[in-house]
């Protein structure tokens, strides 16, 4: 199957993603994976072969894997169809006879709940590390600039050190390949600044990792090297146990965070989804439930004033 004219295809088609649509390595990675295995599953060699029933018949089979919570089966099944929905346009843009891409529908999910943190949780997390040392000064920076930004935490792992402190904003290059402004706040820059302060090596990379030797924080100068964005992942549940907070916290939940605040001090969804990176606007409505609060509050208070029954 390694050279049947679907391999062929798929190769191309992955390049296309990458160079022309500017997608990341890792989403690359993944349509990869999900093409490949429909592909084998299905028994795929020409485009001619994917069809409405062989499609139906691999999602029967995605549906009925052990293991998995219902609605993550749907979710998990819409990421194989994004991907194969996005290769039959793919093909079709290339004048290839195939399915029509119209013709998948993606399973039909509940709407998703956000893990939030309250204030008082979010306040704990971001004062739990100890500045008192390198590693310490470091977190409490990748903490306050999660909150400050809304980065995504590939974005937050790309940043370089010669960032501008001097300045409340600087450009991102996110998803899509496609670049945004994102501000940083007073207490994100200080923190920023005092972990800057107390590095004494060369690397280029903002976030970098940190090793004790002889019992003191210092940089570990041999094998300086960016952060990964695993081990950021790491110090956020590391610091939400620490601060106490029992729920799943991860770097997204601080970008839930992030965007919830704005909402809720008055921000109105289209700033917030420029300020988060969202192509879509329907992507940003998922923290619609802050404003309808709002609303609710706004109908209490101002309907029904001129009523003169009782």
């Amino acid at each position: 199957m390694a050279n049947s004219p679907i391999q062929n295809m798929k190769q191309e088609f992955l390049e296309y993603v990458e160079i022309e649509k500017g997608r990341s390595v890792k989403t690359v990675e993944n349509y990869d994976r999900y093409l490949t295995r429909f592909f084998e599953h299905a028994e795929i060699k020409n485009p001619k072969d994917i069809s409405e029933a062989k499609i139906r018949e691999f999602r029967l089979w995605l549906n009925r894997q052990p293991g998995v919570k219902e609605t993550m089966k749907r979710r998990t099944q819409n990421y194989y169809l994004i991907a194969l929905r996005s290769f039959l346009k793919y093909l079709a843009k290339r004048g290839i006879e195939a399915l029509a891409p119209e013709k998948i529908e993606l399973a039909k999910t509940e709407a998703r709940e956000l893990d939030l943190m309250s204030a008082q949780e979010l306040s704990r997390l971001l004062n739990a590390p100890d500045t008192s040392e390198l590693k310490g000064l470091r977190d409490k920076a990748i903490l306050e600039l999660f909150f400050s930004t809304g980065l995504r935490v590939s974005e937050l792992v790309s940043l370089k050190r010669e960032l501008d402190l001097t300045k409340d904003e600087f450009s991102i290059r996110g998803k899509g390949d496609k670049v945004r402004v994102v501000f940083i706040s007073d207490e994100a820059r200080r923190a920023v600044k005092n972990y800057l302060d107390k590095r004494d090596d060369m690397d280029d990379a903002l976030f970098v990792q940190v090793a004790n030797k002889s019992g003191k924080n210092v940089l570990a100068k041999k094998d300086s090297m960016r952060i990964s964005a695993r081990s950021i992942e790491r110090i956020v549940k590391y610091y939400a146990t620490k601060a106490g907070i029992s729920r799943k916290v991860t770097p997204h939940v601080i970008r839930h965070s992030f965007a919830t605040d704005l909402l809720s001090n008055g921000a109105d969804l289209r700033s917030v989804q420029a300020l988060l990176g969202h192509a879509n606007i329907t992507t940003t409505q998922v923290y619609t439930h802050v404003t309808d609060i709002h609303l609710r509050e706004i109908h209490k208070n101002f309907h029904g004033k001129n009523r003169k029954d009782k």
